[in-house]
C-alpha cells in the first residue's frame, strides 16, 4: 500500500525579496521605540530580577515559583550575562524571534500559494496587534511564536516529502520538528496546542500512514520530554489564580479573529487533500484558540499571551487573502498586481498608527517600575522605612536597587534570593508593626487608584492600619500605574 501525497506545486525556491523584506519589515517595527522611553513595568521586571540572580539561585526559586519560565529565565541570565541588563537586552530576543517567525510564515505562503502571498504573510505578522505587543516584550512568548513557526515550515515540507523520497532522509527534520516542539513546550507548555493544530492539517491533506506515524513518534517524544515539567508545575498553579473566570465577553476576540481567519481560508479555496496555505493557517489559528477555551472551562487561564503562536495562523490566512487579491489583479493589471500587497502593507502602517503608538507608550503596560523608583529617589531620606503593598511591588527595589539603598524594607525577613522567590519573605504583622513605629518617615510603594486592590494578606492590612492610626500623609504622587505616599508620625 503506497502513502499518499498531498497534491502541492513543485517546491522551489523562496525569493530573496520573499524571504529577507518581512524580516527586515518586522525588525523595524521592533527597534522603532524599543525602550518604551525607558519604562519596565511588571511582568517584565520579573525577567530582569530573575535573570541577574546566578544560575544557582535561579534553579532554587524554579523549585518554589515560576518553574514554567526556568529555561526563559536561564536564557536570559546568560544573554545578562554577556550583553548587560538593560532594555535592549530584555527585549531584543523579542524582536529577533518575531522576524524569525514573519521569514517563516513568507516561505510558507510563498511555498503553497505564490510570492504575493508568503509576502503578504510576512508583512502582516509584524502588524498584528496582539504581535505588536509582545514584540517588545521581555518575556517568551514571541520566543515560543518563533519556534512554532519553524515547526510549521518543517511539516509543511514534511508533508511535501511524505514518507521520504528517493536521495532525501526525512529523521532529521521529524527529530528537528520534535525538539522544537519541545523547546515551545519548556517554555510555555500550552503551546502543546500547535500539536492537535498540526494534527488538523495532516488529516486535511490526507497525509499517509508513514507521515502520520513519524509525527506522532516526534509529538509524543516532546510530550513525554515536557511531562515532568507540567506535572511538577501544577504544584505552582496559584501563580495564576488571578485569570479571571471565562465569560462570554471574552470571547469577542477569537470570534473576530476566527472570523478573518475564515475569510482568508475562503480566498485560498483549499480542495480537501490539498496542502495549502489555508490547510496549515486555519488549524494554527482555530485549535491554540479553542483549546484554550476548552481548557479555560476548567481552570482560569484565558489569556491571549498563552497562544500567541497561533497568530501565525491568522497571518498565513491575511496572506492568502492579499495572495488573492494580486492575482485577480495579474491579467488586467499586471503593474497594480505587483504593487497591491506592498500598497495594502503602507496603508495598514498608517491605519495602526494609533495601536502602533500605544503600544510603544509606558501607559500601554499596567505599570511601569522604574518610574517610581525615580520618585522614590527624589522623595527617600536616608534612614527612611519603605513598605511595599503588596509584597510583589518589591519588584521596583530588585530591578532598580540604587534609590533603596538607603531606605529600610522593614517588612522584610528573608530577601527574594535568600528565600528563593520573587519578592522574598516578610516578618509577621505583629513585627512589622513595632518596626514601623520605631520610624519617622515611611515610604509606602503601591499601585496607583486606577489598578489598586483592597489589601488581601494579613501583612498588608497590619501595614495600612499603623500608617493610619500613627502616621499622616505629608506627598502622594501617582505615575504610570505606580504611587508613592510619605507618611510621617503624628507628635
Amino acid at each position: 500500500m503506497t502513502s499518499h501525497i498531498p497534491d502541492v506545486a513543485p517546491a522551489r525556491r523562496p525569493s530573496l525579496l520573499v524571504r529577507w523584506v518581512p524580516v527586515l519589515w518586522t525588525l523595524a517595527l521592533g527597534s522603532w521605540g524599543l525602550s518604551r522611553q525607558d519604562s519596565v513595568w511588571r511582568d517584565e521586571a520579573a525577567t530582569w530580577q530573575v535573570a541577574r540572580r546566578s544560575t544557582g539561585e535561579i534553579w532554587a526559586m524554579l523549585g518554589n515559583v515560576d518553574a514554567v519560565h526556568g529555561l526563559y529565565y536561564l536564557f536570559m541570565h546568560g544573554l545578562f550575562e554577556v550583553f548587560g541588563a538593560g532594555t535592549t537586552t530584555l527585549r531584543l530576543p523579542s524582536v529577533l524571534a518575531v522576524a524569525a517567525g514573519a521569514a517563516c510564515v513568507a516561505v510558507i505562503g510563498d511555498r503553497l500559494s505564490g510570492p504575493a502571498t508568503g509576502l503578504g504573510a510576512g508583512l502582516a505578522l509584524g502588524l498584528l496587534p496582539a504581535v505588536q505587543f509582545h514584540l517588545q516584550e521581555g518575556r517568551p512568548y514571541a520566543l515560543v511564536a518563533a519556534g512554532a513557526a519553524l515547526s510549521a515550515l518543517l511539516l509543511v515540507s514534511l508533508v511535501r516529502d511524505g514518507p521520504g523520497r528517493p536521495g532525501r532522509r526525512t529523521w532529521p527534520r521529524w527529530t528537528a520538528y520534535g525538539l522544537l516542539v519541545l523547546a515551545c513546550a519548556l517554555l510555555n507548555w500550552l503551546s502543546l496546542l500547535a500539536l492537535p493544530a498540526h494534527a488538523v492539517t495532516l488529516w486535511w491533506v490526507r497525509a499517509g500512514r508513514g507521515v502520520w506515524l513519524r509525527w506522532a513518534g516526534a509529538a509524543a517524544g516532546a510530550v513525554t520530554g515536557v511531562l515532568p515539567l507540567i506535572l511538577f508545575s501544577r504544584g505552582q498553579s496559584d501563580q495564576v489564580s488571578w485569570i479571571p473566570p471565562l465569560t462570554w465577553h471574552m470571547l469577542i476576540g477569537p470570534g473576530i479573529l476566527l472570523a478573518v481567519g475564515a475569510l482568508g481560508a475562503w480566498a485560498d479555496r483549499p480542495a480537501r487533500g490539498r496542502l495549502s496555505v489555508a490547510a496549515v493557517g486555519l488549524p494554527l489559528l482555530a485549535v491554540p484558540q479553542l483549546g484554550l477555551i476548552g481548557l479555560s472551562l476548567a481552570q482560569p487561564l484565558f489569556l491571549d499571551r498563552y497562544v500567541l503562536f497561533s497568530m501565525l495562523g491568522l497571518a498565513l490566512l491575511i496572506g492568502a487573502a492579499l495572495g488573492a487579491g494580486a492575482r485577480a489583479l495579474a491579467p488586467r493589471r499586471p503593474r497594480a498586481s505587483a504593487l497591491f500587497v506592498p500598497a495594502v502593507a503602507g496603508v495598514a502602517v498608517l491605519a495602526l498608527l494609533p495601536v502602533e503608538l500605544g503600544k510603544r507608550a509606558p501607559a500601554s503596560r499596567v505599570d511601569d517600575v522604574l518610574a517610581v523608583a525615580g520618585e522614590v529617589a527624589r522623595l527617600g531620606r536616608a534612614g527612611d522605612a519603605v513598605l511595599f503593598v503588596p509584597a510583589a511591588r518589591r519588584d521596583t527595589a530588585l530591578v532598580s536597587p540604587g534609590p533603596f539603598r538607603d531606605l529600610a524594607d522593614v517588612a522584610l525577613a528573608e530577601s527574594p534570593t535568600a528565600s528563593a522567590t520573587l519578592k522574598g519573605e516578610e516578618a509577621d504583622p505583629s513585627r512589622i508593626r513595632a518596626a514601623l513605629l520605631e520610624r519617622r518617615r515611611v515610604l509606602l510603594v503601591t499601585d496607583s487608584d486606577a489598578v489598586a486592590r483592597p489589601p488581601s494578606s494579613e501583612r498588608d492590612r497590619a501595614k495600612a492600619a499603623v500608617l493610619r492610626a500613627h502616621f499622616t500623609v505629608v506627598e502622594d504622587h501617582q505615575l504610570r500605574g505606580r504611587r508613592v505616599t510619605v507618611w510621617e508620625r503624628r507628635g
